[in-house]
C-alpha cells in the first residue's frame, strides 16, 4: 500500500525462525491455558510470550534455569520470550482490582475491556508502589514482599533463558494525566538506559538473547514520538510498544512511532491483537503481536469466525452441525461441531473452552499468515478491506 509501513519478514532466533507478521500466543506461566505443547503446531504457533512476573513467584528463575530455560521447562523448541513484568507492576499498583483496557476509547465495551491481568483484577487494594530505582510489591498469592529493578527484572529473565526478553518499563493507566504520563516516560526512558546496561554486561557467556526496549507515552502522540526517538538511539536489539491507545488514533499513533525507530529492527505490539487492530497494526510497520484475548474468549465461550465474534454457549447453536467456522482448517473445525461444543459449554465440560481457545488461536495464526502471503503478493489492501468488510466485531 501506497504509503503504508507494512513488510514481512523473517526474524531469526536461536530456536528457530519466526515469520512476520506473527501472532505470538501468550502462555503467562509457561503454559496456554489447557492446550498441550504438542498441539502448538497444528494451531500455527510459531513463537510464545511468558511472564517473568508469575514465573518469578512460582516456580521461580532458579528452577527454570536448572531445567535449561523456559522453552525447555515448558517442552517446546520454538523461540520464547518473556515480558520484563512492567505491566504486572501496573495491574499491582493504579490498575489493580480494574479490568483495564489497552484501547481505550468514549464507548468502551466489554470485548474491549480485555487487556489486564485476570489473576490480578481483584479488589484487594493497591499492592505495588514505584519510586525512581523501581518498584516495591507484596505478592499476590501470599503477600510477601518483593522488589523489582531494571536490573533485577534483566536477572530474572537472564535466568528464564528467552530468545527475546524486555526492557522493565512502566505501563500507565489509560486514565493518566498528561503530567503523570511525562512522568513515567522519562522514568521508563532511564530504567531502559539501566535494562539495556545489565543485559550487556552480563550477556557474555550467555546463551544469545536480543533485547527490546519499550515505547510508553500512553494516548499522547507527542510523548510516543519522544519515547521513541529516545529508545532509537539506544543499542535495542527490538522495540516494543506497550501502554494504552485511544481506538480512533492507534494507527496514527503508530505509524508516526515506527517510522522514528530504526527500520531494519523489529516491532513488537504489546497486548493488542483483535482482528481489526493486527490489520490496524501490520499497516503501520508492526511484526509481531501478542494478545491473551483468543484464550480468554475461549474460556467463557466467545469464538471468532470470518463474520465476527459469537457466543457458542447461546442456544442458537444447539442443534446446529456445521463447524465453529465455515472455511477454517483448525483440528477442532475439521472434527467437531457447534452443537457438542455448545452441550460442552452447557454443561461445564471442561473440554469446550479448551477446544474453543484451540480454534481461537488457530484463527488469528492463520490471520496473520494470510496477511503475510497478501504482503508478499503485494495484495494487502485488498485483503484488509476483503476481510474487514465482512468481520463484524
Amino acid at each position: 500500500m501506497p504509503g503504508s509501513l507494512a513488510r514481512a519478514g523473517i526474524l531469526r532466533t536461536p530456536h528457530g525462525d519466526i515469520k512476520t507478521p506473527a501472532f505470538v500466543a501468550v502462555a503467562t506461566k509457561a503454559d496456554i491455558k489447557g492446550i498441550d505443547v504438542a498441539r502448538f503446531g497444528e494451531l500455527g504457533i510459531q513463537t510464545i510470550i511468558a511472564n517473568t512476573y508469575h514465573l518469578y513467584l512460582s516456580p521461580g528463575e532458579e528452577l527454570i534455569e536448572k531445567a535449561g530455560g523456559v522453552g525447555k521447562f515448558m517442552a517446546f523448541g520454538g523461540p520464547t520470550m518473556t515480558d520484563s513484568g512492567g505491566f504486572q507492576v501496573f495491574s499491582l499498583g493504579e490498575g489493580y482490582g480494574k479490568k483495564v483496557s489497552k484501547i481505550s476509547g468514549p464507548e468502551q465495551d466489554s470485548a474491549a475491556l480485555a487487556i489486564y491481568d485476570e489473576e490480578l483484577a481483584t479488589s484487594h487494594g493497591k499492592l505495588a508502589i514505584v519510586d525512581e530505582e523501581g518498584v516495591s510489591f507484596t505478592s499476590h498469592v501470599d503477600g510477601s514482599f518483593h522488589r523489582f529493578t531494571p536490573e533485577r527484572s534483566i536477572e530474572i529473565q537472564h535466568k528464564l533463558g528467552a530468545d527475546i526478553i524486555f526492557a522493565f518499563d512502566e505501563c500507565t493507566s489509560p486514565a493518566a494525566d498528561y503530567d503523570y504520563q511525562k512522568e513515567a516516560l522519562e522514568r521508563t526512558a532511564r530504567w531502559a538506559k539501566r535494562s539495556l546496561s545489565a543485559h550487556r554486561m552480563k550477556e557474555v557467556g550467555l546463551p544469545s538473547q536480543g533485547i527490546y526496549g519499550i515505547v510508553q507515552g500512553g494516548r499522547f502522540e507527542d510523548l510516543r514520538i519522544d519515547s521513541a526517538r529516545t529508545l532509537a538511539h539506544l543499542d535495542f536489539d527490538g522495540y516494543g510498544i506497550g501502554g494504552s491507545f485511544s481506538k480512533q488514533d492507534i494507527l496514527g499513533i503508530l505509524d508516526k512511532v515506527n517510522r522514528e525507530l530504526p527500520k531494519e529492527k523489529p516491532r513488537h505490539l504489546l497486548g493488542i491483537g483483535e482482528p481489526e487492530d493486527i490489520f490496524i497494526g501490520v499497516e503501520a510497520g508492526i511484526d509481531t503481536f501478542d494478545c491473551v484475548l483468543p484464550t480468554r474468549n475461549g474460556r467463557t465461550g466467545g469464538i471468532y469466525s470470518r463474520f465476527g465474534k459469537y457466543q457458542i454457549p447461546n442456544a442458537e447453536y444447539k442443534d446446529d452441525f456445521g463447524p465453529l467456522d465455515k472455511d477454517c482448517r483448525c483440528p477442532v473445525c475439521l472434527k467437531h461441531t457447534r452443537a457438542y461444543v455448545h452441550h460442552l459449554f452447557r454443561t461445564h465440560e471442561m473440554l469446550g473452552p479448551i477446544l474453543a481457545s484451540m480454534h481461537n488461536i488457530f484463527f488469528l495464526t492463520n490471520l496473520v499468515a494470510q496477511i503475510r502471503e497478501s504482503l508478499l503478493d503485494g495484495d494487502f489492501g485488498r485483503y484488509q478491506q476483503e476481510f474487514l468488510g465482512r468481520y463484524k466485531r
